[in-house]
Protein backbone atom coordinates (compact mmCIF):
# COMPACT_ATOMS: atom_id res chain seq x y z
CA UNK A 1 0.00 0.00 0.00
CA UNK A 2 1.33 3.72 -0.74
CA UNK A 3 2.95 5.79 1.81
CA UNK A 4 0.15 8.55 0.72
CA UNK A 5 -0.97 11.50 3.98
CA UNK A 6 2.56 12.80 4.56
CA UNK A 7 5.02 10.84 1.61
CA UNK A 8 6.17 14.28 0.50
CA UNK A 9 7.37 14.88 3.76
CA UNK A 10 10.07 12.11 3.50
CA UNK A 11 11.40 12.49 0.12
CA UNK A 12 14.13 13.79 -0.88
CA UNK A 13 14.16 16.88 -2.71
CA UNK A 14 16.19 18.06 -4.86
CA UNK A 15 15.75 21.79 -5.56
CA UNK A 16 16.76 24.43 -7.94
CA UNK A 17 19.09 26.99 -6.41
CA UNK A 18 18.50 30.67 -6.62
CA UNK A 19 19.56 36.31 -6.39
CA UNK A 20 21.04 39.12 -4.74
CA UNK A 21 23.12 35.83 -3.71
CA UNK A 22 19.71 34.04 -3.64
CA UNK A 23 19.37 33.58 -7.38
CA UNK A 24 23.14 32.28 -8.15
CA UNK A 25 23.55 29.42 -5.34
CA UNK A 26 24.00 26.27 -6.57
CA UNK A 27 21.43 23.47 -5.81
CA UNK A 28 21.73 21.47 -2.90
CA UNK A 29 19.99 18.15 -1.86
CA UNK A 30 17.69 17.83 1.60
CA UNK A 31 18.28 14.10 2.21
CA UNK A 32 19.17 13.78 5.78
CA UNK A 33 18.22 17.21 6.83
CA UNK A 34 18.34 17.06 10.69
CA UNK A 35 22.02 15.45 10.37
CA UNK A 36 23.13 17.58 7.81
CA UNK A 37 22.44 21.61 9.81
CA UNK A 38 25.42 21.60 12.08
CA UNK A 39 26.36 25.43 11.43
CA UNK A 40 25.47 28.78 10.73
CA UNK A 41 26.11 28.12 6.97
CA UNK A 42 24.45 24.80 6.85
CA UNK A 43 21.04 26.86 7.97
CA UNK A 44 21.53 29.72 5.34
CA UNK A 45 22.19 27.05 2.44
CA UNK A 46 19.27 25.10 3.66
CA UNK A 47 17.04 28.75 3.43
CA UNK A 48 18.16 28.98 -0.35
CA UNK A 49 15.93 25.39 -0.36
CA UNK A 50 12.63 27.20 1.70
CA UNK A 51 12.71 29.97 -0.57
CA UNK A 52 13.07 28.08 -3.56
CA UNK A 53 9.87 26.72 -2.52
CA UNK A 54 8.16 29.40 -3.55
CA UNK A 55 8.90 28.61 -7.35
CA UNK A 56 6.47 25.65 -6.73
CA UNK A 57 3.70 27.14 -3.77
CA UNK A 58 3.49 30.42 -5.96
CA UNK A 59 3.80 29.61 -9.65
CA UNK A 60 1.03 30.42 -12.46
CA UNK A 61 -0.78 26.48 -11.64
CA UNK A 62 -0.37 26.93 -7.97
CA UNK A 63 -2.88 26.97 -5.09
CA UNK A 64 -2.92 30.58 -4.37
CA UNK A 65 -3.08 30.71 -8.44
CA UNK A 66 -6.28 28.86 -9.02
CA UNK A 67 -7.74 28.99 -5.53
CA UNK A 68 -7.38 32.58 -5.54
CA UNK A 69 -7.74 33.71 -8.60
CA UNK A 70 -9.69 31.21 -10.86
CA UNK A 71 -12.30 29.94 -8.52
CA UNK A 72 -13.17 34.13 -8.42
CA UNK A 73 -15.40 36.23 -10.94
CA UNK A 74 -11.94 37.59 -12.57
CA UNK A 75 -10.30 34.73 -14.39
CA UNK A 76 -11.62 31.28 -16.28
CA UNK A 77 -9.23 28.60 -17.70
CA UNK A 78 -8.89 27.95 -21.54
CA UNK A 79 -6.54 25.28 -21.31
CA UNK A 80 -7.47 21.73 -22.38
CA UNK A 81 -4.16 19.40 -21.47
CA UNK A 82 -4.46 16.73 -18.95
CA UNK A 83 -8.12 16.58 -16.51
CA UNK A 84 -9.71 19.67 -18.14
CA UNK A 85 -12.56 18.50 -15.02
CA UNK A 86 -9.85 19.28 -12.04
CA UNK A 87 -8.96 22.81 -13.67
CA UNK A 88 -13.01 23.01 -14.33
CA UNK A 89 -13.28 22.40 -10.34
CA UNK A 90 -11.88 25.65 -9.54
CA UNK A 91 -13.17 27.52 -12.54
CA UNK A 92 -16.87 26.11 -11.88
CA UNK A 93 -16.61 25.22 -8.53
CA UNK A 94 -17.47 21.47 -9.42
CA UNK A 95 -14.45 20.23 -7.25
CA UNK A 96 -14.30 16.42 -6.80
CA UNK A 97 -12.66 14.82 -3.68
CA UNK A 98 -9.96 13.54 -6.12
CA UNK A 99 -8.72 16.68 -7.78
CA UNK A 100 -5.14 15.70 -8.90
CA UNK A 101 -4.58 19.39 -8.49
CA UNK A 102 -5.82 19.38 -4.88
CA UNK A 103 -3.64 16.50 -3.77
CA UNK A 104 -0.22 18.42 -5.41
CA UNK A 105 -1.15 21.69 -3.86
CA UNK A 106 -1.46 19.40 -0.73
CA UNK A 107 1.65 17.83 -0.93
CA UNK A 108 3.66 20.90 -1.74
CA UNK A 109 3.10 22.77 1.00
CA UNK A 110 4.20 19.89 3.39
CA UNK A 111 6.94 19.21 1.45
CA UNK A 112 7.88 22.93 1.83
CA UNK A 113 6.78 22.89 5.53
CA UNK A 114 9.62 19.91 6.37
CA UNK A 115 12.65 21.93 5.39
CA UNK A 116 11.71 24.72 7.37
CA UNK A 117 10.69 22.80 10.32
CA UNK A 118 14.03 21.04 9.82
CA UNK A 119 15.64 24.74 9.65
CA UNK A 120 14.01 26.13 12.59
CA UNK A 121 14.99 22.41 14.70
CA UNK A 122 18.13 22.40 13.80
CA UNK A 123 18.80 25.96 14.25
CA UNK A 124 17.67 25.91 18.04
CA UNK A 125 20.47 23.73 18.83
CA UNK A 126 22.93 25.64 17.45
CA UNK A 127 24.86 28.91 18.70
CA UNK A 128 25.97 31.70 16.52
CA UNK A 129 24.81 35.56 16.18
CA UNK A 130 22.66 35.39 13.56
CA UNK A 131 20.32 32.35 14.56
CA UNK A 132 17.64 34.20 15.70
CA UNK A 133 17.32 36.26 12.37
CA UNK A 134 17.62 32.80 10.28
CA UNK A 135 15.28 31.24 12.76
CA UNK A 136 13.06 34.53 11.48
CA UNK A 137 13.01 34.14 8.33
CA UNK A 138 11.82 30.42 8.20
CA UNK A 139 9.04 31.31 10.73
CA UNK A 140 8.05 33.94 8.36
CA UNK A 141 7.78 31.20 5.70
CA UNK A 142 6.24 28.66 7.83
CA UNK A 143 3.41 31.12 8.59
CA UNK A 144 3.00 32.22 4.98
CA UNK A 145 2.17 28.46 4.24
CA UNK A 146 -0.02 27.63 6.76
CA UNK A 147 -1.77 30.80 6.12
CA UNK A 148 -2.90 29.90 2.21
CA UNK A 149 -3.49 26.50 3.51
CA UNK A 150 -5.98 27.63 6.54
CA UNK A 151 -7.51 29.65 4.17
CA UNK A 152 -7.95 26.80 1.46
CA UNK A 153 -8.45 23.79 3.32
CA UNK A 154 -10.23 24.92 7.20
CA UNK A 155 -8.49 22.78 9.70
CA UNK A 156 -5.27 21.44 8.53
CA UNK A 157 -2.36 18.88 10.57
CA UNK A 158 0.08 21.33 12.11
CA UNK A 159 3.18 20.33 12.09
CA UNK A 160 5.96 22.45 13.57
CA UNK A 161 8.55 19.85 14.08
CA UNK A 162 10.07 16.73 11.16
CA UNK A 163 8.31 13.75 11.84
CA UNK A 164 8.96 10.58 11.89
CA UNK A 165 7.38 8.48 9.07
CA UNK A 166 5.30 6.52 11.69
CA UNK A 167 4.65 9.97 13.49
CA UNK A 168 3.20 11.49 10.68
CA UNK A 169 0.37 8.63 9.88
CA UNK A 170 -1.10 9.36 13.44
CA UNK A 171 -1.16 13.24 13.19
CA UNK A 172 -4.85 14.35 12.53
CA UNK A 173 -6.34 17.83 11.55
CA UNK A 174 -6.01 20.77 13.83
CA UNK A 175 -8.62 23.23 14.38
CA UNK A 176 -7.81 25.92 12.32
CA UNK A 177 -8.01 28.53 15.51
CA UNK A 178 -4.93 26.28 16.81
CA UNK A 179 -3.33 26.70 13.48
CA UNK A 180 -3.97 30.78 13.16
CA UNK A 181 -2.16 30.73 16.56
CA UNK A 182 0.80 29.42 15.31
CA UNK A 183 0.65 31.35 12.48
CA UNK A 184 0.35 34.38 14.56
CA UNK A 185 3.28 33.60 16.92
CA UNK A 186 5.43 32.72 13.92
CA UNK A 187 4.77 36.01 12.17
CA UNK A 188 5.36 37.75 15.99
CA UNK A 189 8.88 36.12 16.38
CA UNK A 190 9.88 37.23 12.76
CA UNK A 191 8.50 40.78 13.51
CA UNK A 192 10.89 40.97 16.01
CA UNK A 193 14.01 39.36 14.86
CA UNK A 194 14.83 40.06 11.02
CA UNK A 195 15.87 43.08 10.15
CA UNK A 196 13.99 46.14 8.26
CA UNK A 197 14.19 45.60 4.24
CA UNK A 198 16.90 48.24 3.96
CA UNK A 199 19.28 46.03 6.03
CA UNK A 200 17.86 41.94 4.61
CA UNK A 201 20.16 39.44 4.11
CA UNK A 202 19.86 39.50 0.51
CA UNK A 203 17.37 40.36 -2.15
CA UNK A 204 14.19 38.87 -1.97
CA UNK A 205 14.69 37.61 2.14
CA UNK A 206 11.98 37.84 3.84
CA UNK A 207 11.86 40.86 6.33
CA UNK A 208 10.58 42.66 9.59
CA UNK A 209 7.96 44.59 7.47
CA UNK A 210 6.93 42.16 5.34
CA UNK A 211 6.00 39.98 8.65
CA UNK A 212 4.15 43.03 9.81
CA UNK A 213 2.24 42.98 6.70
CA UNK A 214 1.52 39.60 6.22
CA UNK A 215 0.46 39.44 10.03
CA UNK A 216 -1.85 42.53 9.43
CA UNK A 217 -3.63 40.52 6.62
CA UNK A 218 -3.83 37.34 9.23
CA UNK A 219 -5.61 39.40 11.94
CA UNK A 220 -8.10 40.84 9.13
CA UNK A 221 -8.68 37.17 8.04
CA UNK A 222 -9.66 36.83 12.01
CA UNK A 223 -11.40 39.49 12.14
CA UNK A 224 -9.50 41.36 14.97
CA UNK A 225 -9.31 44.65 12.77
CA UNK A 226 -7.59 46.75 15.97
CA UNK A 227 -4.14 44.41 16.07
CA UNK A 228 -4.46 44.37 12.02
CA UNK A 229 -4.31 48.01 12.25
CA UNK A 230 -1.24 47.87 15.04
CA UNK A 231 0.39 45.74 12.48
CA UNK A 232 0.07 47.70 9.42
CA UNK A 233 0.71 50.80 11.48
CA UNK A 234 4.70 49.87 11.44
CA UNK A 235 4.59 49.45 7.85
CA UNK A 236 2.54 52.42 6.45
CA UNK A 237 4.87 55.21 5.52
CA UNK A 238 8.46 52.63 4.87
CA UNK A 239 7.51 52.19 1.12
CA UNK A 240 6.10 54.34 -1.52
CA UNK A 241 4.03 54.01 -4.50
CA UNK A 242 5.38 53.80 -7.75
CA UNK A 243 3.76 54.53 -11.25
CA UNK A 244 1.55 51.27 -11.74
CA UNK A 245 3.94 50.64 -15.01
CA UNK A 246 6.67 50.39 -12.68
CA UNK A 247 5.53 47.58 -10.83
CA UNK A 248 5.79 45.38 -13.84
CA UNK A 249 8.88 46.99 -15.90
CA UNK A 250 11.94 44.18 -15.97
CA UNK A 251 14.33 46.83 -15.44
CA UNK A 252 12.92 47.99 -12.07
CA UNK A 253 12.07 44.47 -9.95
CA UNK A 254 12.12 44.79 -6.28
CA UNK A 255 11.78 48.97 -6.51
CA UNK A 256 10.27 51.09 -3.51
CA UNK A 257 6.33 49.35 -3.36
CA UNK A 258 7.78 45.77 -3.03
CA UNK A 259 7.77 44.49 0.83
CA UNK A 260 8.46 40.52 -0.42
CA UNK A 261 8.93 39.34 -3.92
CA UNK A 262 9.95 36.27 -5.39
CA UNK A 263 13.09 36.33 -7.01
CA UNK A 264 13.39 35.02 -10.59
CA UNK A 265 16.16 35.02 -13.89
CA UNK A 266 15.24 34.77 -16.98
CA UNK A 267 17.21 32.43 -19.38
CA UNK A 268 16.70 28.97 -20.23
CA UNK A 269 19.68 27.56 -17.91
CA UNK A 270 18.27 30.21 -14.83
CA UNK A 271 15.21 29.67 -12.43
CA UNK A 272 13.13 31.81 -15.09
CA UNK A 273 9.35 32.28 -14.48
CA UNK A 274 6.48 30.96 -16.35
CA UNK A 275 3.60 33.41 -15.61
CA UNK A 276 3.80 35.16 -19.24
CA UNK A 277 4.08 31.72 -21.15
CA UNK A 278 0.99 30.16 -18.65
CA UNK A 279 -1.54 33.33 -18.61
CA UNK A 280 -1.24 33.96 -22.32
CA UNK A 281 -4.06 32.38 -24.59
CA UNK A 282 -4.06 28.61 -24.82
CA UNK A 283 -1.83 27.59 -28.39
CA UNK A 284 -1.27 30.86 -29.23
CA UNK A 285 1.80 30.82 -31.61
CA UNK A 286 1.83 34.27 -32.02
CA UNK A 287 1.69 36.24 -28.72
CA UNK A 288 4.04 33.39 -26.79
CA UNK A 289 4.93 29.97 -28.20
CA UNK A 290 2.58 28.50 -26.95
CA UNK A 291 -0.04 29.91 -24.42
CA UNK A 292 -1.11 28.21 -21.47
CA UNK A 293 -4.56 29.58 -21.15
CA UNK A 294 -4.32 30.03 -17.50
CA UNK A 295 -6.46 32.69 -15.47
CA UNK A 296 -7.63 34.53 -18.95
CA UNK A 297 -9.58 37.57 -18.04
CA UNK A 298 -13.69 37.71 -17.56
CA UNK A 299 -15.36 40.69 -19.08
CA UNK A 300 -16.84 40.94 -15.29
CA UNK A 301 -12.74 41.74 -14.23
CA UNK A 302 -12.50 44.08 -17.71
CA UNK A 303 -15.39 46.19 -16.76
CA UNK A 304 -14.89 46.52 -13.71
CA UNK A 305 -12.54 49.24 -14.50
CA UNK A 306 -13.34 52.60 -14.03
CA UNK A 307 -13.19 54.72 -17.60
CA UNK A 308 -9.49 56.71 -17.72
CA UNK A 309 -8.07 54.21 -15.38
CA UNK A 310 -4.86 53.06 -16.40
CA UNK A 311 -4.67 50.13 -14.73
CA UNK A 312 -6.76 48.01 -17.39
CA UNK A 313 -4.31 48.53 -20.36
CA UNK A 314 -1.44 47.59 -18.55
CA UNK A 315 -3.15 44.60 -16.52
CA UNK A 316 -4.91 43.16 -19.36
CA UNK A 317 -4.74 42.68 -23.20
CA UNK A 318 -7.79 42.74 -25.48
CA UNK A 319 -7.36 40.13 -28.25
CA UNK A 320 -4.74 39.48 -30.21
CA UNK A 321 -4.29 38.57 -34.22
CA UNK A 322 -2.95 35.04 -35.75
CA UNK A 323 -0.39 35.06 -37.88
CA UNK A 324 -2.96 35.14 -40.84
CA UNK A 325 -4.28 38.26 -39.37
CA UNK A 326 -7.25 36.95 -38.09
CA UNK A 327 -8.38 38.54 -34.52
CA UNK A 328 -8.91 36.08 -31.58
CA UNK A 329 -11.28 37.95 -28.77
CA UNK A 330 -9.81 37.13 -26.07
CA UNK A 331 -8.65 38.80 -22.75
CA UNK A 332 -5.42 37.99 -20.76
CA UNK A 333 -3.33 39.23 -17.98
CA UNK A 334 0.25 41.52 -19.43
CA UNK A 335 1.76 41.83 -16.22
CA UNK A 336 4.28 39.60 -16.75
CA UNK A 337 5.17 40.29 -20.38
CA UNK A 338 8.35 39.10 -21.74
CA UNK A 339 8.85 39.45 -25.33
CA UNK A 340 12.53 38.92 -25.07
CA UNK A 341 12.44 35.82 -23.09
CA UNK A 342 14.49 32.34 -24.96
CA UNK A 343 12.18 30.19 -25.40
CA UNK A 344 12.54 26.92 -23.56
CA UNK A 345 10.81 23.85 -25.81
CA UNK A 346 7.35 25.62 -26.31
CA UNK A 347 7.16 28.07 -23.18
CA UNK A 348 9.17 31.50 -22.38
CA UNK A 349 12.19 31.51 -19.73
CA UNK A 350 11.05 35.02 -18.48
CA UNK A 351 12.49 37.45 -15.80
CA UNK A 352 9.31 38.25 -14.22
CA UNK A 353 9.91 38.53 -10.54
CA UNK A 354 6.89 37.80 -8.26
CA UNK A 355 5.27 39.75 -5.58
CA UNK A 356 3.26 38.17 -2.73
CA UNK A 357 2.86 41.32 -0.89
CA UNK A 358 3.47 45.22 -1.86
CA UNK A 359 2.61 48.71 -0.77
CA UNK A 360 -0.69 49.20 -2.17
CA UNK A 361 -2.38 45.71 -0.04
CA UNK A 362 -1.02 47.50 3.12
CA UNK A 363 -2.98 51.10 2.49
CA UNK A 364 -5.69 49.13 1.17
CA UNK A 365 -5.83 46.88 4.30
CA UNK A 366 -5.03 50.12 6.38
CA UNK A 367 -8.99 51.16 4.92
CA UNK A 368 -10.41 47.91 5.85
CA UNK A 369 -9.03 47.60 9.23
CA UNK A 370 -9.68 51.51 10.13
CA UNK A 371 -12.40 52.40 7.74
CA UNK A 372 -10.41 55.43 7.10
CA UNK A 373 -10.57 56.02 2.96
CA UNK A 374 -7.76 58.53 3.01
CA UNK A 375 -5.45 54.89 2.84
CA UNK A 376 -7.63 53.89 0.08
CA UNK A 377 -7.62 57.29 -1.72
CA UNK A 378 -3.77 57.40 -1.56
CA UNK A 379 -3.76 54.27 -4.20
CA UNK A 380 -6.30 55.70 -6.32
CA UNK A 381 -4.79 59.52 -6.32
CA UNK A 382 -1.70 57.30 -8.11
CA UNK A 383 -3.70 56.65 -10.85
CA UNK A 384 -5.00 59.71 -11.36
CA UNK A 385 -8.76 58.27 -10.43
CA UNK A 386 -11.18 60.65 -7.98
CA UNK A 387 -11.18 59.89 -4.52
CA UNK A 388 -13.69 58.19 -2.39
CA UNK A 389 -16.05 60.67 -1.05
CA UNK A 390 -15.62 63.26 -3.93
CA UNK A 391 -18.00 63.86 -6.90
CA UNK A 392 -16.53 62.45 -8.79
CA UNK A 393 -16.09 59.19 -7.56
CA UNK A 394 -18.36 55.84 -9.06
CA UNK A 395 -22.14 56.27 -7.21
CA UNK A 396 -22.20 52.26 -7.29
CA UNK A 397 -19.08 51.57 -4.78
CA UNK A 398 -20.96 53.44 -2.31
CA UNK A 399 -19.78 51.81 1.62
CA UNK A 400 -16.25 51.71 2.15
CA UNK A 401 -16.81 48.17 1.73
CA UNK A 402 -17.74 48.07 -1.75
CA UNK A 403 -15.30 50.61 -2.36
CA UNK A 404 -12.26 48.43 -1.18
CA UNK A 405 -13.99 45.49 -2.56
CA UNK A 406 -13.95 47.36 -6.20
CA UNK A 407 -10.30 49.12 -5.50
CA UNK A 408 -8.47 45.70 -4.50
CA UNK A 409 -9.99 43.94 -7.93
CA UNK A 410 -8.46 46.46 -10.12
CA UNK A 411 -5.68 47.02 -8.03
CA UNK A 412 -4.50 43.31 -7.79
CA UNK A 413 -6.29 41.70 -10.74
CA UNK A 414 -4.65 38.55 -11.57
CA UNK A 415 -2.26 38.61 -8.74
CA UNK A 416 -3.86 35.56 -6.99
CA UNK A 417 -6.36 37.88 -4.27
CA UNK A 418 -9.55 38.18 -5.63
CA UNK A 419 -11.06 34.78 -4.13
CA UNK A 420 -9.33 35.06 -0.43
CA UNK A 421 -10.50 38.84 -0.58
CA UNK A 422 -13.86 38.04 -1.21
CA UNK A 423 -14.18 34.95 1.66
CA UNK A 424 -12.39 37.22 4.11
CA UNK A 425 -14.79 40.05 3.50
CA UNK A 426 -18.20 37.19 3.34
CA UNK A 427 -19.05 38.28 -0.28
CA UNK A 428 -17.91 35.21 -2.21
CA UNK A 429 -21.08 33.57 -2.66
CA UNK A 430 -23.18 37.38 -3.23
CA UNK A 431 -20.29 37.90 -5.80
CA UNK A 432 -19.83 34.48 -7.65
CA UNK A 433 -23.66 33.73 -7.60
CA UNK A 434 -23.74 37.51 -9.54
CA UNK A 435 -21.15 36.81 -11.99
CA UNK A 436 -21.18 36.03 -15.59
CA UNK A 437 -20.07 32.38 -14.52
CA UNK A 438 -23.63 32.66 -12.77
CA UNK A 439 -22.29 29.86 -10.13
CA UNK A 440 -24.60 28.73 -7.01
CA UNK A 441 -22.80 27.98 -4.35
CA UNK A 442 -25.34 26.77 -1.43
CA UNK A 443 -23.17 27.44 2.15
CA UNK A 444 -19.83 28.85 3.40
CA UNK A 445 -18.61 25.31 3.67
CA UNK A 446 -18.17 24.88 -0.46
CA UNK A 447 -15.85 27.51 -0.06
CA UNK A 448 -13.16 25.21 1.10
CA UNK A 449 -11.11 22.86 -0.86
CA UNK A 450 -11.61 19.21 -0.26
CA UNK A 451 -9.08 16.76 1.89
CA UNK A 452 -7.66 15.06 -0.56
CA UNK A 453 -8.73 11.72 -1.26
CA UNK A 454 -5.92 9.86 -1.04
CA UNK A 455 -4.65 11.40 2.57
CA UNK A 456 -8.06 10.11 3.97
CA UNK A 457 -7.95 6.77 2.46
CA UNK A 458 -4.17 6.43 4.02
CA UNK A 459 -6.11 7.04 7.38
CA UNK A 460 -9.72 7.17 7.61
CA UNK A 461 -9.70 6.54 11.30
CA UNK A 462 -7.45 10.14 11.64
CA UNK A 463 -7.78 12.54 8.46
CA UNK A 464 -11.61 13.59 8.53
CA UNK A 465 -13.35 15.38 4.92
CA UNK A 466 -14.48 19.03 4.96
CA UNK A 467 -18.47 18.88 5.10
CA UNK A 468 -19.33 19.46 1.81
CA UNK A 469 -17.49 16.53 0.26
CA UNK A 470 -18.69 14.24 3.24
Amino acid sequence: MKKILYITLFCNLFLLGCSGDFLDKAPISNANEVEFYKSQEDIQTALWSAYNSLYTLYGPESLPSFYGELMSDNAYSDNAAGRIQDYEGFELHTMAIDNELVFNFWNNYYKAIYIVNNIIVSAEKLDFTTKEALIGEAKFLRALYYFDMVRAWGDVPLVTTPLSVADSYAQGRTPKEQVYAQIIEDLEFAAAKLPVKTSQRFVGAASQEAANTLLGKVYLTMGNKPKATEALMKVYGRFNLVPYADLWNLTKKNGASSIFEIQYKGGISNPYSLYWAMFTPVDNRVVTSWGGGFNQITDDLWNAYEAGDPRRDISIQNGYQTASGATVDVKFPIKWKDTAAPVSGLREASDNNFMILRYADVLLMLTEATSDPKYLNEVRNRVGLAAYGTAGYPAQYNTIELALEHERQVEFASEFHRWFDLIRTGRAITVIENSSKNITIETADDLLLPVPFLVINQNPDVITQNEAYK
